[in-house]
């Protein structure tokens, strides 16, 4: 088990198709275009922020409401959003043709490979072109009669936003603990439904971050509480059954607020864990499931700079490490010697070429996810036999993940392969004989992969260091510096942006785009120096890495100069608003989704959701090596009177993990200062939080209009230009 940092959600944007002709090609005819509207003008209410190293005045702080109720605020985003309608109107068929294109792709009626757990086979489903999907079971067999648990559809029903987070189902088997969210805040409200009966029961546990285990002796809940204001995970809560929840024992406090918590059961079913995790230590305490009433015992108690996550089989805890091991090895303890990391044993040793980033546990194997020459890569040892060997992915540039495997009494691994240009692809491998059976490719409606290719080249840094890209492009796209190119980068907390399948770039690649993913420091691609070399007092590396990725793919006439997109979403917000400033000539248009841009201010407020679990992420402005170092590249401190690209900002007003006044102030001080007449188009999703909207087809429409955005600005100029 490991908690992620919310603000860490990975870049995970846009899918695809074909149907338009070629962006440097004949264009479709474009629609009348009005005359331009003028831009919303943001009032300048100057307002002083201090800090221990000097003080900043911030004219547009006024944008911030907690409230999302000041009228003044609210009637500024709506003209934003009236301007951003009246500049796109030219596009709403290009927008509406891109949304069909893609939603064409995907199956209308798809569903999940069964995963067996305890004596059910579980699956979710979405059925008919659902927004939201059918979670079903069968119970003993494959082929039983199926079983809704969830009915995604019919929950979602007079909400706005909706989204299931985690769901546990008893050990009986006859109760599930759900959790949701109707705001988009990721402040989920956990409820139980009686499987027998089809009922809820009474019990409502509110302000949750939706991890929940049950106890063997299925009354029991163990559940993470929330702070309502600063949604940071603060406790950890027993809940029995059909008493009052607001009366609820605390099991655990967490008192350092750098520190995320989670709960779960093992994988063996025979503890409860609760884990503590801040970016640079963790901490784990256990009960047996079987006793809800016991104390929480700790596996190893938290150091400085000491990370670790377990599993448990066979009376042993097993432990991925950094204990000095800056890649993580894999260590055990027999369940009689917990408490004390010097009775850990090696099994797999740290190595400097990988990076172990997860443990799979099955009674004769072991199975590690790992990150090697930039590449996710799943490994499998015996535990008698010791040699170790990589599972077979067939391609040169791809993504390999441990898939979900629930049975520890089982020789057969579930995983998942992928890359740029391969749909997805489900595998079963019996592990002792070697034998793979394919048990779902995904379903890409009229897809042809064989009239696409992809690459893993290496970009040489200003530095030396050489930066892996992935790539892709279709096969009668021409190498001679032609291609317009979307290059996507996130680079931070050590999360990867490996080369999975997205369907949607498939619309950019039959339209002559190459697209390109570039693995920037402060990512994990690379290992732990990887992420190192791009955090703190180094975060000025992840957004020269892309810069200097840019030049070099237009230097290998990969790309052409004057038709480069850069697209990045939260952290890797940050990254577009850094490389706006630093190589504004270097882009045709960029796309900034829920971007985290006003890092120093954001940084000194403890009070802003989830401000001090990022202490040790970018640093504590309060320190003033730190503070005059974000200052060097915090995007909204670094507006400047200057050019700028084509711009298309996006955010949600009930976004948790980048408050909506972040990009809201950057906007208006961008167009206050910036001396083009590029487009630069704010749109804010009054719904919506940190995910975008929610439901599986809602998301494309947001694809789409970045899609249709990018198009645009590839029209031949006399067509006119968008005021700023």
């Amino acid at each position: 088990m490991s908690a992620i940092p919310f603000r860490s959600i990975r870049v995970s944007i846009f899918l695809a198709s074909a149907g338009l002709v070629l962006a440097g090609c004949a264009m479709q005819p474009r629609e009348p275009v009005a005359p331009p509207a003028q831009p919303p003008v943001a009032a300048v209410h100057p307002y002083p922020i201090s800090a221990p190293s000097g003080t900043r005045i911030d004219n547009y702080y006024w944008l911030r409401d907690d409230t999302r109720s000041k009228p003044e605020v609210l009637n500024y985003l709506k003209a934003e959003n009236a301007y951003y309608a009246q500049m796109t109107a030219h596009t709403q068929a290009q927008q509406e043709a891109l949304y069909q294109e893609i939603t064409a792709r995907l199956a209308p009626d798809d569903a999940s490979v069964p995963v067996k757990y305890r004596h059910c086979w579980y699956q979710t489903h979405y059925a008919q072109a659902a927004e939201y999907a059918l979670h079903s079971r069968r119970c003993g067999s494959p082929d039983a009669r199926e079983e809704v648990l969830l009915d995604g559809p019919a929950l979602a029903k007079g909400h706005d936003f909706f989204q299931i987070g985690r769901y546990e189902v008893s050990p009986s088997e006859k109760l599930i603990a759900y959790a949701e969210d109707v705001a988009g805040r990721q402040q989920f409200t956990i409820r139980i439904k009686d499987l027998v009966s089809g009922k809820l029961l009474p019990d409502v546990l509110a302000n949750s971050s939706g991890a929940v285990a049950w106890a063997d002796d299925n009354r029991t809940l163990f559940y993470v509480e929330n702070d309502p204001i600063t949604l940071l995970t603060v406790r950890v809560k027993k809940h029995v059954l059909g008493s009052d929840a607001k009366k609820d024992p605390v099991v655990y406090e967490e008192r350092d607020h750098s520190y995320y918590l989670d709960v779960a059961r093992t994988g063996d079913d025979k503890f409860i864990a609760l884990e503590s995790q801040s970016t640079l230590s963790s901490e784990v305490r256990f009960i047996p499931a079987s006793q809800p009433k016991a104390r929480f015992k700790v596996l190893a108690p938290r150091e400085h700079d000491f990370k670790y996550d377990a599993e448990h089989i066979d009376r042993r805890w097993v432990v991925r490490t950094n204990w000095q091991a800056k890649n993580y090895r894999v260590m055990q303890v027999d369940d009689a010697q917990v408490g004390d990391k010097k009775r850990w044993r090696e099994i797999v040793a740290a190595r400097n070429d990988a990076t172990v980033d997860r443990i799979a546990l099955f009674r004769n194997y072991l199975v590690i996810g790992e990150h090697s020459d930039g590449l996710a890569r799943v490994r499998i040892k015996p535990w008698r036999e010791g040699a170790t060997r990589l599972v077979d992915a067939g391609e040169a540039d791809y993504a390999m993940v441990i898939g979900d495997n629930r049975e520890v009494d089982t020789d057969v691994l579930r995983y998942e392969v992928a890359s740029l240009v391969t749909p997805k692809t489900v595998y079963d491998l019996d592990m002792r004989s070697g034998k793979r059976e394919l048990r779902k490719r995904e379903d890409v409606v009229g897809y042809d992969a064989a009239n696409y290719a992809s690459e893993r080249v290496w970009a040489v840094a200003r530095d030396g260091v050489k930066i892996p890209i992935s790539l892709a492009w279709r096969k009668d796209t021409k190498r001679d510096g032609s291609a317009p190119m979307l290059q996507i980068g996130y680079g931070a907390y050590g999360a990867t942006n490996d080369p999975n399948f997205n369907p949607a770039y498939v619309s950019l690649l039959d339209r002559g785009f190459v697209v390109a993913l570039a693995h920037v420091r402060g990512g994990g691609e690379m290992g732990r120096a990887w992420y190192e070399d791009g955090k703190l007092l180094r975060k000025r590396m992840t957004f020269l890495d892309f810069i200097d990725t840019t030049e070099y793919l237009v230097a290998q006439k990969i790309a052409a100069k004057d038709k480069v997109f850069a697209f990045g979403r939260s952290a890797g917000g940050l990254l577009m608003g850094a490389v706006a400033n630093m190589a504004p000539q270097d882009y045709r248009g960029i796309i900034a989704q829920v971007p985290f841009v006003d890092v120093v201010t954001t940084m000194l407020d403890e009070s802003i959701p989830l401000t001090t679990n990022e202490f040790d992420e970018w640093g504590n402005p309060q320190d003033t090596k730190f503070y005059e170092y974000m200052l060097t590249y915090s995007p909204y401190d670094n507006v400047e009177a200057q050019a700028y690209p084509a711009m298309f900002v996006s955010t949600g007003l009930n976004d948790s993990q980048v408050q909506y006044y972040e990009p809201a102030k950057w906007v208006a001080k961008l167009r206050a200062m910036k001396t083009d007449n590029n487009p630069l188009l704010f749109k804010i999703n009054m719904e919506a939080g940190h995910g975008g909207k929610s439901g599986r087809y809602a998301h494309w429409r947001e694809i789409a209009e970045a899609y249709a955005f990018m198009l645009d600005q590839l029209r031949p100029a006399a067509e006119g230009k968008a005021a700023k």
